[in-house]
């Protein structure tokens, strides 16, 4: 999601500081460059060496770096390299320092130069965070447009108990993502998305269930948190990998997914239902494994699974609601039915008519059916429907 963009991290003197490798590596995994200034204090809490091995770039902490050569570092580049400065954490001493201008290290010198937007996540003591001088340098950053970050609250170093404390690491992380997402209508809605098949124990060892990968929904997960939403992603048995930043609840029958969806439908915005959720389970699962060629195992009883779709539409007050169908024949016809009965606000229509969509594959053809039309899709790559379906969406309904 951080993919390319340019994060020059500046770590002051405070106990916190054990955090930015942690962090160095969070933004690293999203694929963003990381470069690293220090503080002389910094130095005291963690080491370049650490830090440069986690960024895969040198590291900073003085104007010169070789008395013998001359080499020095470059706090001009530094600063105009940066899509954005993020000083993490910052203490109490340099937030003073970024509000009188004082330039006694590269770290300030950096800022000084920096003509990116910059983030600030404070970390100090109980008393520190709650005094005047703190309240009124904040207030004056927040005022010059520096992005403040608010104290964590816990236990500190002190003992004490309170606010002062870093965000943890996934928050920060969170609010770098989020600056780079722009406006749109999906930034900050609650997105519960269902993926994979569901599988209907028949016995210990064997099951009913379906070919559905998950591919589709987790592509869909994806595009929504490049979109700012956040999102919850409820899976059956996938071998799909989860995307960094998504809420994954793993379940594996369909009053599994729906126990979970339950939970939480009340605070969701959007729930799009892509998982391919058995029609059917056996009445009664049978606590041993069944033999071959005995009538209990030719004979099983079904029964219907909860309808997971037409609960939501029959209960839903603000949600907006997107449903998925896989038809073989009279594939329209049916997905307009399944529209109505089921109130969806949009269909996903799959059909197995279409060669390279469907089950297990890496693309997709889909049509978009609203209750007042239809729009055609072609042979795409599963990421790119997925965005697709999200724009055909906003369309309608932003």
């Amino acid at each position: 999601m951080l993919k390319g963009k340019k994060i020059l991290l500046g770590i002051t003197g405070s106990i916190a500081a054990y955090k930015s490798a942690e962090l160095v590596r969070s933004l690293v995994k999203l694929e963003a460059e990381v470069r690293v200034v220090l503080t002389p204090s910094a130095l005291s809490f963690v080491t370049p060496l650490t830090l440069a091995t986690l960024s895969k770039n040198p590291v900073h902490h003085a104007y010169v770096e070789d008395e013998d050569t001359g080499v020095w570092t470059n706090h001009v580049e530094l600063g105009k390299w940066a899509d954005i400065f993020l000083i993490a954490p910052l203490s109490a001493n340099t937030l003073s320092k970024l509000v009188t201008g004082e330039c006694d290290n590269l770290l300030l010198a950096s800022y000084l130069s920096a003509d990116c937007p910059v983030m600030v996540a404070p970390a100090m003591d109980l008393d520190m965070a709650d005094h005047w001088t703190t309240n009124e340098n904040l207030e004056k950053l927040r005022n010059k447009g520096v992005s403040v970050l608010p104290f964590g609250e816990g236990e500190l170093a002190s003992g004490l108990q309170g606010k002062g404390r870093l965000l943890e690491v996934d928050e920060i992380t969170a609010a770098v993502t989020d600056h780079f997402i722009p406006s749109g209508y999906w930034k900050g809605k609650q997105v519960v998305v269902t993926a994979g098949p569901t599988y209907e124990a028949i016995d210990p060892v064997r099951f009913i269930g379906n070919h559905s990968s998950g591919k589709m929904g987790y592509a869909i997960a994806s595009a929504l948190l490049q979109r700012g939403a956040k999102v919850a992603l409820i899976s059956g048995p996938s071998h799909e990998l989860p995307p960094a930043g998504v809420r994954l609840k793993k379940v594996v029958s369909a009053q599994d997914m729906f126990d979970a969806i339950n939970e939480a439908y009340p605070t969701s915005d959007v729930v799009i239902m892509s998982a391919a959720v058995a029609d059917c389970r056996p009445k009664q699962m049978a606590d041993r494994k069944l033999k071959k060629g005995k009538d209990d195992l030719q004979h099983i009883e079904l029964t219907p699974t909860v309808d997971i779709l037409a609960t939501l539409g029959a209960t839903k007050q603000v949600q907006r609601l997107i449903g998925f169908a896989l038809e073989t024949d009279d594939e329209l016809a049916n997905a307009k039915k399944k529209l109505e009965n089921k109130k969806l606000d949009m269909l996903v229509l799959n059909s197995l008519r279409d060669s390279g969509a469907g089950f297990g594959t890496d693309t997709n053809k889909v049509s978009f059916v609203f209750p007042d039309g239809v729009k055609e899709g072609v042979l795409k790559s599963k990421k790119d429907v997925a965005n697709d379906i999200l724009d055909e969406f906003e369309a309608k309904y932003a």
